[in-house]
Protein backbone atom coordinates (compact mmCIF):
# COMPACT_ATOMS: atom_id res chain seq x y z
CA UNK A 1 0.00 0.00 0.00
CA UNK A 2 1.44 3.35 -1.10
CA UNK A 3 1.33 6.00 1.64
CA UNK A 4 3.94 8.49 0.42
CA UNK A 5 2.29 11.95 0.49
CA UNK A 6 4.07 12.82 -2.78
CA UNK A 7 2.95 10.67 -5.74
CA UNK A 8 3.69 10.97 -9.44
CA UNK A 9 1.56 8.96 -11.88
CA UNK A 10 3.33 8.55 -15.19
CA UNK A 11 3.88 6.40 -18.30
CA UNK A 12 0.21 6.50 -19.28
CA UNK A 13 -2.51 8.45 -21.01
CA UNK A 14 -4.20 10.87 -18.64
CA UNK A 15 -7.99 11.04 -19.00
CA UNK A 16 -9.30 14.59 -18.66
CA UNK A 17 -12.97 15.60 -18.87
CA UNK A 18 -12.68 16.97 -22.40
CA UNK A 19 -9.72 15.09 -23.90
CA UNK A 20 -6.97 12.58 -23.33
CA UNK A 21 -3.38 13.59 -22.63
CA UNK A 22 -0.88 11.06 -24.04
CA UNK A 23 2.26 10.56 -21.96
CA UNK A 24 0.80 12.72 -19.23
CA UNK A 25 1.70 13.06 -15.58
CA UNK A 26 -0.49 13.54 -12.50
CA UNK A 27 1.25 14.83 -9.37
CA UNK A 28 -0.39 14.43 -5.97
CA UNK A 29 0.72 15.91 -2.67
CA UNK A 30 -0.80 15.27 0.74
CA UNK A 31 -3.89 13.59 -0.66
CA UNK A 32 -4.66 16.25 -3.27
CA UNK A 33 -3.90 16.62 -6.96
CA UNK A 34 -1.34 19.39 -7.37
CA UNK A 35 -0.35 19.28 -11.06
CA UNK A 36 -1.47 17.66 -14.31
CA UNK A 37 0.44 18.04 -17.54
CA UNK A 38 2.69 16.59 -20.20
CA UNK A 39 5.59 14.53 -18.97
CA UNK A 40 8.27 16.58 -20.69
CA UNK A 41 7.03 19.75 -19.01
CA UNK A 42 6.83 18.37 -15.48
CA UNK A 43 9.56 18.56 -12.89
CA UNK A 44 10.60 15.43 -11.00
CA UNK A 45 11.75 14.89 -7.45
CA UNK A 46 13.66 12.07 -5.83
CA UNK A 47 11.35 12.15 -2.80
CA UNK A 48 8.30 11.19 -4.86
CA UNK A 49 6.81 7.72 -5.27
CA UNK A 50 6.45 7.05 -8.98
CA UNK A 51 3.39 5.09 -10.11
CA UNK A 52 3.96 3.42 -13.48
CA UNK A 53 0.73 3.19 -15.49
CA UNK A 54 2.36 0.71 -17.85
CA UNK A 55 1.12 2.41 -20.98
CA UNK A 56 -2.50 2.32 -19.85
CA UNK A 57 -4.81 5.04 -18.62
CA UNK A 58 -4.50 7.36 -15.62
CA UNK A 59 -8.11 8.06 -14.74
CA UNK A 60 -10.17 9.80 -12.10
CA UNK A 61 -11.90 7.49 -9.67
CA UNK A 62 -15.45 6.52 -10.56
CA UNK A 63 -18.55 7.89 -8.83
CA UNK A 64 -21.58 5.54 -8.56
CA UNK A 65 -24.83 7.27 -7.58
CA UNK A 66 -27.07 4.19 -7.90
CA UNK A 67 -25.82 0.94 -6.36
CA UNK A 68 -27.33 -1.66 -4.02
CA UNK A 69 -24.78 -4.32 -3.22
CA UNK A 70 -21.91 -6.65 -4.03
CA UNK A 71 -19.86 -9.59 -2.73
CA UNK A 72 -22.99 -11.21 -1.26
CA UNK A 73 -24.00 -8.15 0.77
CA UNK A 74 -26.64 -5.47 0.23
CA UNK A 75 -26.69 -2.04 1.83
CA UNK A 76 -30.21 -2.88 2.97
CA UNK A 77 -28.80 -5.63 5.19
CA UNK A 78 -28.49 -2.73 7.59
CA UNK A 79 -25.11 -3.44 9.19
CA UNK A 80 -21.77 -1.69 9.02
CA UNK A 81 -20.18 -5.01 8.04
CA UNK A 82 -22.47 -5.25 5.00
CA UNK A 83 -21.71 -1.66 4.01
CA UNK A 84 -17.96 -2.21 4.10
CA UNK A 85 -18.27 -5.48 2.19
CA UNK A 86 -20.04 -3.64 -0.62
CA UNK A 87 -17.82 -0.56 -0.65
CA UNK A 88 -14.70 -2.73 -0.80
CA UNK A 89 -16.15 -4.78 -3.65
CA UNK A 90 -16.88 -1.70 -5.74
CA UNK A 91 -13.49 -0.14 -5.00
CA UNK A 92 -11.96 -3.14 -6.75
CA UNK A 93 -13.89 -2.03 -9.85
CA UNK A 94 -12.63 1.56 -9.69
CA UNK A 95 -15.42 3.23 -7.71
CA UNK A 96 -13.91 5.66 -5.23
CA UNK A 97 -17.09 7.56 -4.28
CA UNK A 98 -20.29 5.62 -3.75
CA UNK A 99 -23.91 6.38 -2.91
CA UNK A 100 -25.49 3.40 -1.12
CA UNK A 101 -28.99 3.03 -2.47
CA UNK A 102 -32.11 1.92 -0.62
CA UNK A 103 -34.63 -0.56 -1.95
CA UNK A 104 -38.24 -0.89 -0.89
CA UNK A 105 -38.59 -2.12 2.68
CA UNK A 106 -40.02 -1.37 6.07
CA UNK A 107 -39.31 1.97 7.77
CA UNK A 108 -37.12 0.09 10.26
CA UNK A 109 -35.06 -1.53 7.49
CA UNK A 110 -34.53 1.76 5.70
CA UNK A 111 -33.56 3.53 8.93
CA UNK A 112 -31.04 0.78 9.72
CA UNK A 113 -29.57 1.18 6.23
CA UNK A 114 -29.25 4.94 6.60
CA UNK A 115 -27.62 4.70 10.02
CA UNK A 116 -25.14 2.01 8.98
CA UNK A 117 -24.10 4.06 5.95
CA UNK A 118 -23.75 7.11 8.14
CA UNK A 119 -21.55 5.25 10.62
CA UNK A 120 -19.20 3.95 7.92
CA UNK A 121 -19.04 7.37 6.25
CA UNK A 122 -17.83 8.90 9.50
CA UNK A 123 -14.88 6.47 9.78
CA UNK A 124 -13.49 7.53 6.35
CA UNK A 125 -10.84 4.80 6.05
CA UNK A 126 -9.34 3.81 2.69
CA UNK A 127 -9.33 0.20 3.87
CA UNK A 128 -13.15 0.38 3.85
CA UNK A 129 -13.16 0.85 0.09
CA UNK A 130 -15.12 3.44 -1.83
CA UNK A 131 -15.92 6.54 0.22
CA UNK A 132 -19.58 7.15 0.92
CA UNK A 133 -20.61 10.44 -0.65
CA UNK A 134 -24.11 10.15 0.77
CA UNK A 135 -27.09 7.83 0.51
CA UNK A 136 -29.46 7.54 -2.43
CA UNK A 137 -32.97 7.37 -0.91
CA UNK A 138 -34.46 5.27 -3.72
CA UNK A 139 -37.16 2.94 -2.41
CA UNK A 140 -39.86 2.80 -1.10
CA UNK A 141 -41.85 5.47 -3.02
CA UNK A 142 -42.43 3.55 -6.27
CA UNK A 143 -45.49 3.16 -8.49
CA UNK A 144 -47.19 -0.14 -7.75
CA UNK A 145 -46.99 -1.37 -11.36
CA UNK A 146 -43.30 -0.39 -11.67
CA UNK A 147 -41.83 -2.07 -8.58
CA UNK A 148 -39.71 -4.42 -10.70
CA UNK A 149 -37.41 -6.67 -8.68
CA UNK A 150 -38.07 -4.81 -5.43
CA UNK A 151 -40.23 -6.28 -2.68
CA UNK A 152 -43.78 -5.24 -3.53
CA UNK A 153 -44.96 -5.26 0.08
CA UNK A 154 -42.23 -2.73 0.91
CA UNK A 155 -43.46 0.02 -1.44
CA UNK A 156 -45.71 2.86 -0.29
CA UNK A 157 -46.75 6.40 -1.09
CA UNK A 158 -44.65 9.27 0.28
CA UNK A 159 -45.01 9.71 4.03
CA UNK A 160 -43.88 13.18 5.16
CA UNK A 161 -43.14 12.05 8.71
CA UNK A 162 -41.00 9.19 7.40
CA UNK A 163 -39.00 11.10 4.82
CA UNK A 164 -38.44 14.13 7.03
CA UNK A 165 -36.95 11.89 9.73
CA UNK A 166 -34.75 10.32 7.07
CA UNK A 167 -33.60 13.70 5.74
CA UNK A 168 -32.87 14.85 9.28
CA UNK A 169 -30.06 12.26 9.48
CA UNK A 170 -28.18 14.45 6.97
CA UNK A 171 -26.88 11.51 4.95
CA UNK A 172 -29.25 11.57 1.94
CA UNK A 173 -27.86 13.28 -1.17
CA UNK A 174 -30.04 11.70 -3.91
CA UNK A 175 -33.81 11.30 -3.44
CA UNK A 176 -36.20 9.37 -5.69
CA UNK A 177 -39.99 9.19 -5.90
CA UNK A 178 -42.44 8.19 -8.64
CA UNK A 179 -43.93 11.47 -9.90
CA UNK A 180 -47.55 10.28 -10.10
CA UNK A 181 -47.85 9.26 -6.44
CA UNK A 182 -49.94 11.38 -4.08
CA UNK A 183 -47.56 13.63 -2.16
CA UNK A 184 -44.75 13.34 -4.71
CA UNK A 185 -44.47 17.07 -5.31
CA UNK A 186 -44.17 17.79 -1.58
CA UNK A 187 -41.43 15.14 -1.40
CA UNK A 188 -39.57 16.74 -4.30
CA UNK A 189 -39.77 20.20 -2.75
CA UNK A 190 -38.46 18.90 0.58
CA UNK A 191 -35.64 16.97 -1.08
CA UNK A 192 -34.71 20.00 -3.17
CA UNK A 193 -34.71 22.20 -0.07
CA UNK A 194 -32.32 19.72 1.56
CA UNK A 195 -29.88 20.03 -1.35
CA UNK A 196 -30.49 16.62 -2.94
CA UNK A 197 -30.37 15.56 -6.55
CA UNK A 198 -34.12 15.02 -6.98
CA UNK A 199 -35.08 12.11 -9.21
CA UNK A 200 -38.06 10.23 -10.60
CA UNK A 201 -37.84 6.46 -10.84
CA UNK A 202 -39.87 3.26 -10.92
CA UNK A 203 -42.65 5.39 -12.29
CA UNK A 204 -45.44 5.32 -14.87
CA UNK A 205 -45.66 9.12 -14.93
CA UNK A 206 -47.17 11.10 -17.79
CA UNK A 207 -45.70 14.24 -19.34
CA UNK A 208 -48.07 16.37 -17.27
CA UNK A 209 -46.99 14.67 -14.04
CA UNK A 210 -43.34 15.03 -15.01
CA UNK A 211 -43.91 18.74 -15.68
CA UNK A 212 -45.35 19.22 -12.19
CA UNK A 213 -42.42 17.24 -10.76
CA UNK A 214 -39.95 19.42 -12.66
CA UNK A 215 -41.57 22.54 -11.24
CA UNK A 216 -41.14 21.02 -7.76
CA UNK A 217 -37.39 20.45 -8.27
CA UNK A 218 -37.02 17.06 -10.02
CA UNK A 219 -34.05 17.07 -12.43
CA UNK A 220 -33.04 13.42 -12.98
CA UNK A 221 -34.57 10.11 -14.04
CA UNK A 222 -33.22 6.77 -12.86
CA UNK A 223 -31.99 4.01 -15.23
CA UNK A 224 -33.39 5.11 -18.59
CA UNK A 225 -35.87 2.68 -20.19
CA UNK A 226 -35.93 0.47 -17.09
CA UNK A 227 -39.03 0.56 -14.83
CA UNK A 228 -40.16 3.80 -16.46
CA UNK A 229 -43.18 4.97 -18.38
CA UNK A 230 -43.59 4.86 -22.16
CA UNK A 231 -46.23 6.21 -24.52
CA UNK A 232 -47.98 2.78 -24.64
CA UNK A 233 -47.90 2.39 -20.85
CA UNK A 234 -49.38 5.87 -20.39
CA UNK A 235 -52.09 5.12 -22.96
CA UNK A 236 -52.96 1.92 -21.07
CA UNK A 237 -53.18 3.91 -17.83
CA UNK A 238 -54.85 7.14 -18.98
CA UNK A 239 -56.41 6.30 -22.36
CA UNK A 240 -56.32 8.36 -25.52
CA UNK A 241 -55.13 10.67 -26.90
CA UNK A 242 -51.67 9.23 -26.36
CA UNK A 243 -49.57 11.35 -24.03
CA UNK A 244 -45.86 11.92 -23.60
CA UNK A 245 -43.94 9.82 -21.10
CA UNK A 246 -40.79 10.12 -19.00
CA UNK A 247 -38.68 9.34 -22.06
CA UNK A 248 -39.96 12.26 -24.12
CA UNK A 249 -39.80 14.64 -21.17
CA UNK A 250 -36.17 13.82 -20.41
CA UNK A 251 -35.10 14.09 -24.04
CA UNK A 252 -36.96 17.38 -24.51
CA UNK A 253 -35.49 19.21 -21.52
CA UNK A 254 -31.78 20.02 -21.48
CA UNK A 255 -31.82 20.47 -17.69
CA UNK A 256 -32.82 16.84 -17.18
CA UNK A 257 -30.17 14.17 -16.71
CA UNK A 258 -30.51 10.42 -16.64
CA UNK A 259 -28.46 7.24 -16.32
CA UNK A 260 -27.93 3.95 -18.13
CA UNK A 261 -26.91 0.50 -16.96
CA UNK A 262 -24.33 -0.30 -19.65
CA UNK A 263 -23.74 -3.92 -18.66
CA UNK A 264 -24.56 -5.24 -22.13
CA UNK A 265 -27.66 -7.01 -20.81
CA UNK A 266 -30.11 -4.26 -19.87
CA UNK A 267 -29.80 -2.19 -23.05
CA UNK A 268 -28.71 -3.05 -26.59
CA UNK A 269 -25.85 -1.03 -28.11
CA UNK A 270 -28.22 1.10 -30.18
CA UNK A 271 -30.05 2.28 -27.05
CA UNK A 272 -26.77 3.11 -25.33
CA UNK A 273 -25.74 5.05 -28.43
CA UNK A 274 -29.11 6.81 -28.61
CA UNK A 275 -28.94 7.90 -24.96
CA UNK A 276 -25.35 9.10 -25.39
CA UNK A 277 -26.08 11.10 -28.54
CA UNK A 278 -29.34 12.58 -27.27
CA UNK A 279 -28.22 13.60 -23.75
CA UNK A 280 -24.46 13.90 -24.20
CA UNK A 281 -21.70 13.05 -21.72
CA UNK A 282 -22.55 15.99 -19.42
CA UNK A 283 -26.14 14.79 -18.79
CA UNK A 284 -25.80 10.99 -19.00
CA UNK A 285 -24.46 9.08 -16.00
CA UNK A 286 -23.20 5.52 -15.92
CA UNK A 287 -24.42 3.58 -12.88
CA UNK A 288 -24.13 -0.05 -11.86
CA UNK A 289 -27.44 -0.53 -10.00
CA UNK A 290 -25.47 -3.59 -8.86
CA UNK A 291 -26.90 -6.13 -6.44
CA UNK A 292 -25.30 -8.55 -3.99
CA UNK A 293 -24.39 -10.99 -6.78
CA UNK A 294 -21.55 -8.75 -8.03
CA UNK A 295 -18.31 -10.77 -7.85
CA UNK A 296 -20.28 -13.88 -6.83
CA UNK A 297 -20.81 -17.16 -8.71
CA UNK A 298 -24.09 -17.80 -10.55
CA UNK A 299 -26.92 -18.76 -8.22
CA UNK A 300 -29.93 -17.57 -6.26
CA UNK A 301 -29.73 -14.38 -4.18
CA UNK A 302 -32.01 -11.93 -2.41
CA UNK A 303 -32.46 -8.41 -3.75
CA UNK A 304 -32.51 -5.92 -0.90
CA UNK A 305 -32.70 -7.01 2.76
CA UNK A 306 -31.23 -10.45 3.37
CA UNK A 307 -34.11 -11.50 5.60
CA UNK A 308 -37.02 -10.91 3.20
CA UNK A 309 -35.81 -9.40 -0.09
CA UNK A 310 -37.17 -10.83 -3.33
CA UNK A 311 -35.29 -13.83 -4.72
CA UNK A 312 -33.54 -13.50 -8.07
CA UNK A 313 -31.15 -15.61 -10.09
CA UNK A 314 -27.76 -14.49 -11.35
CA UNK A 315 -26.13 -16.12 -14.36
CA UNK A 316 -22.89 -14.24 -13.70
CA UNK A 317 -23.79 -11.57 -16.28
CA UNK A 318 -27.08 -10.13 -14.97
CA UNK A 319 -29.85 -10.84 -12.47
CA UNK A 320 -33.25 -12.30 -13.40
CA UNK A 321 -36.53 -12.42 -11.50
CA UNK A 322 -39.16 -15.14 -11.99
CA UNK A 323 -40.96 -14.50 -15.25
CA UNK A 324 -37.87 -13.26 -17.06
CA UNK A 325 -37.52 -9.63 -15.90
CA UNK A 326 -34.09 -8.26 -15.04
CA UNK A 327 -32.95 -7.73 -11.45
CA UNK A 328 -30.26 -5.05 -11.72
CA UNK A 329 -26.66 -5.71 -12.68
CA UNK A 330 -23.91 -7.91 -11.28
CA UNK A 331 -20.89 -6.01 -12.68
CA UNK A 332 -18.94 -2.89 -11.72
CA UNK A 333 -18.47 0.55 -13.25
CA UNK A 334 -15.33 -0.60 -15.03
CA UNK A 335 -17.53 -2.84 -17.18
CA UNK A 336 -19.95 0.04 -17.86
CA UNK A 337 -17.11 2.33 -18.97
CA UNK A 338 -15.57 -0.36 -21.15
CA UNK A 339 -18.90 -1.10 -22.85
CA UNK A 340 -19.63 2.56 -23.57
CA UNK A 341 -16.17 2.97 -25.08
CA UNK A 342 -16.46 -0.19 -27.18
CA UNK A 343 -20.16 -0.29 -28.11
CA UNK A 344 -20.93 3.39 -28.75
CA UNK A 345 -19.36 6.43 -30.38
CA UNK A 346 -18.26 7.73 -26.96
CA UNK A 347 -14.53 8.39 -26.86
CA UNK A 348 -12.43 7.24 -23.91
CA UNK A 349 -12.63 10.54 -22.05
CA UNK A 350 -16.39 10.74 -22.60
CA UNK A 351 -16.97 7.21 -21.35
CA UNK A 352 -14.95 7.96 -18.21
CA UNK A 353 -16.63 11.35 -17.73
CA UNK A 354 -20.04 9.67 -17.53
CA UNK A 355 -18.74 7.51 -14.66
CA UNK A 356 -16.90 10.28 -12.82
CA UNK A 357 -17.36 14.00 -13.39
CA UNK A 358 -20.96 13.89 -14.63
CA UNK A 359 -22.38 12.09 -11.57
CA UNK A 360 -20.18 14.24 -9.32
CA UNK A 361 -21.66 17.36 -10.92
CA UNK A 362 -25.20 16.10 -10.54
CA UNK A 363 -24.78 15.56 -6.79
CA UNK A 364 -22.79 18.76 -6.26
CA UNK A 365 -19.44 17.14 -5.44
CA UNK A 366 -17.52 18.17 -8.54
CA UNK A 367 -15.28 20.61 -6.66
CA UNK A 368 -13.99 17.67 -4.63
CA UNK A 369 -14.02 14.63 -6.93
CA UNK A 370 -14.78 13.51 -10.47
CA UNK A 371 -11.79 14.67 -12.52
CA UNK A 372 -8.02 14.99 -12.45
CA UNK A 373 -7.85 18.70 -11.66
CA UNK A 374 -5.50 20.50 -9.31
CA UNK A 375 -6.98 20.91 -5.86
CA UNK A 376 -9.29 17.92 -6.02
CA UNK A 377 -8.96 14.82 -3.87
CA UNK A 378 -6.34 12.44 -5.23
CA UNK A 379 -8.75 9.70 -6.26
CA UNK A 380 -6.81 8.17 -9.13
CA UNK A 381 -7.08 4.89 -11.05
CA UNK A 382 -4.50 3.05 -13.10
CA UNK A 383 -6.36 1.27 -15.89
CA UNK A 384 -5.24 -0.96 -18.72
CA UNK A 385 -5.93 0.09 -22.29
CA UNK A 386 -9.04 -2.13 -22.04
CA UNK A 387 -10.25 -0.25 -18.94
CA UNK A 388 -9.34 -3.04 -16.53
CA UNK A 389 -8.64 -1.72 -13.05
CA UNK A 390 -5.01 -2.26 -12.06
CA UNK A 391 -4.54 0.07 -9.06
CA UNK A 392 -6.83 2.32 -7.04
CA UNK A 393 -5.83 5.37 -4.98
CA UNK A 394 -8.15 7.33 -2.70
CA UNK A 395 -6.90 10.56 -1.26
CA UNK A 396 -3.44 9.55 -2.45
CA UNK A 397 -3.49 6.28 -0.49
CA UNK A 398 -3.53 3.00 -2.38
CA UNK A 399 -6.44 0.65 -1.76
CA UNK A 400 -5.37 -2.94 -1.12
CA UNK A 401 -7.43 -5.36 -3.22
CA UNK A 402 -6.98 -8.33 -0.90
Amino acid sequence: MTTNPYLVFQNGTVILPDRILPDGVVVCRDGRISEVGERRAMATASSASYIDAGGGFISPGFVDIHVHGGANADFMDGSEEAVVTVTRAHARHGTTTIFPTTTTGSPEQITAMLRSGQAVKQTDQVSNGARIGGVHFYGPYFAEEKVGCHLRSGRRDPDPDEYRRAFDLDIIRVATCAAELPGAEAFYREASRRGCLVTCGHSNASWTEMKRAFEAGMRHVDHFWCAMSSVPSIRARLGTPSQGSMEQFVLMHDEMSTEVIADGCHLAPELLEFAFVMKGPARLCLVTDANRALDMPPGDYRFGPKEDGEWFKSDGKVGFIPGGGLASSVVGLDTMVRNMAQLTSARAHEAVRMASLTPAERVGMDREVGSLDAGKRADVLVLSQEFEVKRVFMGGVEFAFG
